[in-house]
């Protein structure tokens, strides 16, 4: 099968949402756009009901995909989208969608009153069980969050992007090549972020320890330049920019997430089958990142 973005689609904001980026992300790739409905089967006592009949279950399952995809195509001309439904749990319907794709993509919902994101369970274990990059979307992300202001301080589709942001945990080269990658097809600069822990040195702020602590820094940012330089030299036309600070990885990484067009954070694959395994640091970020939410998957 020909790869393809898949989306999940389940007829709601969030889900529509994760559509209109796949549509934007597959033109930037030159790929099709997938749509695929879940839908768990009614029993059949009540598929037979009088207000949930066969021929209405059916219409509804029908007719959501569909409208979807007649509204991709006029929003995104010269895109090509195709729907595809399937029966059974959402999790493993979506997982083994995602087999065959390039990337899957999965809609988040706002928490009202509060400042962050809900990535439900489907949405977490989809992401756990999924070696193929898993891109989050919240609703009511527009293209026009993800690029920078017009001149006139007006939100604006057509102006350059915002910068991607990585964050360096474990340095993986799948997670570097996917977040070099975006950077190239957006033409936007790479903010490559990686925390470390200061605690061995916090005590020396002032006074005869400071210059171990600013040793310590200087290690620190000379072991992420390390990594990226390879990475440079390959993507020469990638504008990098380099953040090493103490502190919360996570809280870094959100902070930064409120001026990027997209976050790349990786999920080491556990062969344990029992739980959910996506990591504190990508858990925090999937739930408070302003911006997308790419997942990409490494040994």
């Amino acid at each position: 099968m020909a790869r393809t973005i898949t989306v999940g689609l389940g007829g709601s904001a969030e889900s529509g949402a994760a559509a209109e980026w796949a549509a934007r992300e597959a033109k930037l790739r030159d790929l099709p756009v997938r749509l695929v409905h879940v839908w768990m089967p009614v029993p059949e006592p009540m598929a037979q009901a009088p207000l949930l009949g066969a021929e209405t279950h059916q219409h509804w399952t029908e007719r959501v995909p569909r409208e979807a995809a007649e509204g991709l195509r006029l929003r995104h001309p010269g895109v090509e989208v195709s729907t595809e439904q399937r029966s059974g749990t959402p999790t493993e319907t979506l997982v083994e969608a995602g087999r065959d794709a390039e990337l899957l993509v999965l809609g988040s919902r706002a928490l009202s009153g509060l400042g962050g994101f809900l990535v439900g369970s489907v949405g977490q274990a989809v992401i756990a069980r999924t070696q193929v990059p898993v891109v989050l979307v919240r609703a009511g992300e527009q293209a026009a969050d993800e690029h920078v202001m017009d001149p006139a301080g007006i939100p604006s589709a057509a102006t350059a992007f915002r910068p991607v942001v990585l964050g360096l945990g474990s340095p993986d080269d799948a997670v570097l090549a996917f977040a070099f990658e975006e950077a190239k097809r957006r033409e936007a600069a790479l903010y490559a972020v990686r925390a470390w822990d200061s605690w061995p040195y916090a005590v020396y702020t002032v006074g005869p320890g400071f210059e171990h602590h600013e040793e310590f820094s200087r290690q620190r940012a000379d072991g992420l330049a390390e990594i990226l330089r390879p990475w440079r030299q390959k993507y020469p036309d990638v504008e990098v920019v380099e953040v090493s600070r103490p502190g919360s990885a996570a809280a870094l990484l959100i902070d930064a997430s409120r001026d990027a067009s997209l976050v790349v954070v990786g999920r080491r694959i556990r062969r344990n089958p029992f739980g959910s395994h996506i990591g504190a640091v990508t858990h925090a970020v999937l739930h408070h990142s302003t911006a997308p939410v790419a997942v990409v998957a490494h040994d």
